[in-house]
């Protein structure tokens, strides 16, 4: 279907609005419309609607087939990928997943063990049309000192095809050795990475809170929290999170994943968090798939009751950004997942309600992560920026979330990529032993 050269233009394509901003055109109640996507020198050099302008005779008709830019997966841990054959999680709970990872990393997690997983799962990623990824990287002593170096070899292997960063990962609690922690942030500001930590209520968090933020403003860092993953209605460090950006003067990016306990607190806790958490302007990724995984599993032959995501519904209602995405992929946090955000937002469609009406979730896989990225032209379908887009066989919400088209076409840079996921055998060798 995509000339593997020169220009061409795809007629009859349906694009979302939330993803196609200045597009005059006429669009339904799910937001999608019918346009014409012109293509030259790997850019895409014209979206209009269609029949608004002339069609070449050799113009390739989509017949009405959907076209979403590439995703944008802002919340991943590729560093843990694809331990499950070796170190499953024994029971599904979440400390049980803690356990089991800890024990991996302390015995397996040599660099190139991390390196070949971590390649394996950006394969992966790259086949099913995601453009960029943010990984956490654990950064427990000495782990810091093998995951970093690797990540800097695994950006420059992959740039170009896919926009890597990464922010380190650790128990704030870790802070609390300052010594060490200064080093640490040292390390991720020369990787350019994200700083990031893991918060609990402990009677100390809103001084530890104070050492994070007062070093992502010395070092120019944005930051990246894992917040509040549990069903405790005590958890409230969101708050925490935001009242700290506020006091501290705080302007760079801050993204929070999961804030679980949030959806089960009672209204005027949630309210006051909201006003914060939009007052600081922090961004908050719910990770559908492993929270409705880990949360609230119960091994005592009952069934779980709660769906273990936050309140994106009222965030986005208070103009919070919001994004969704893959999390653990294969390991004892997740024990399934492929780095397919079809797949995240086709679950998060289920589990949180994106529609009737669809309204701009869209944004949540592609234009959002992108922005809290800083990922300038990423997201979107407009004129003048990469032609980097997925084209699938739906031709609705209805028909692209019901199937895995698993036969969908990426384009980068204007043309068509070679599409074969890597064979999990090629990983069984780090299995063993």
């Amino acid at each position: 279907m995509i000339p593997a050269s020169g220009s061409y233009q795809l007629s009859n394509a349906r694009v979302h609005r939330s993803l196609t901003p200045g597009l005059a055109a006429s669009y339904d109640a799910d937001g999608f419309a019918l346009a014409d996507i012109a293509v030259a020198d790997g850019k895409i050099s014209s979206i209009v609607a269609h029949g608004k302008s002339k069609t070449p005779a050799d113009a390739i008709d989509l017949g009405g087939r959907i076209v979403l830019p590439c995703f944008v997966d802002c919340h991943t841990h590729i560093d843990k990928g694809h331990i499950w054959p070796r170190k499953p999680n024994p029971d599904g709970t979440f400390m049980g997943a803690l356990n089991a990872t800890g024990s991996d990393r302390t015995a397996r997690w040599g660099a190139e063990d991390v390196a070949r997983r971590m390649d394996f799962s950006l394969r992966s990623a790259y086949v099913h049309g995601t453009k960029a990824v943010r990984t956490h990287l654990d950064s427990v002593p000495p782990q810091e000192e093998i995951s970093w170096p690797v990540f800097e070899a695994m950006r420059e292997k992959w740039r170009g095809r896919i926009d890597l960063q990464a922010a380190c990962l650790l128990g704030i609690e870790g802070v609390r050795d300052k010594a060490w922690f200064e080093r640490l942030v040292k390390r991720v500001a020369a990787a350019k990475g994200v700083l990031g930590v893991v918060t609990y209520m402990l009677p100390d968090l809103e001084e530890l809170l104070d050492q994070v933020f007062a070093q992502a403003i010395k070092h120019g860092l944005d930051l990246d929290f894992h917040a509040d993953e549990t069903e405790d209605v005590s958890a409230i460090s969101l708050k925490k999170i935001a009242e700290a950006s506020l006091w501290n003067g705080f302007d760079g990016n801050i993204l929070v994943g999961h804030c679980c306990s949030l959806s089960r607190q009672p209204d005027l806790e949630v309210l006051d968090t909201l006003d914060k958490v939009a007052k600081a302007r922090l961004a908050v990724v719910s990770l559908p798939m492993c929270n409705l995984y880990l949360q609230d599993r119960r091994n005592n032959g009952t069934t779980p009751r709660w769906r273990g995501v936050t309140l994106l519904h009222e965030m986005r209602a208070r103009g919070i950004k919001v994004a969704v995405a893959s999390d653990n992929t294969r390991d004892p946090f997740y024990a399934y997942g492929d780095l397919d955000m079809l797949e995240v937002y086709r679950m998060g469609t289920r589990i949180l309600h994106f529609d009737h009406p669809v309204g701009d979730w869209p944004k949540a896989v592609a234009a959002t992560p992108a922005e809290v990225m800083r990922l300038d032209g990423v997201g979107t379908l407009a004129p003048g920026g990469s032609a980097d887009f997925i084209v699938f066989k739906g031709r609705s919400w209805t028909e692209l979330l019901s199937r895995p088209e698993s036969d969908r076409i990426v384009v980068r840079d204007g043309r068509a990529i070679e599409r074969k996921l890597p064979d999990y055998a090629e990983l069984d060798e780090l299995m063993v032993g």
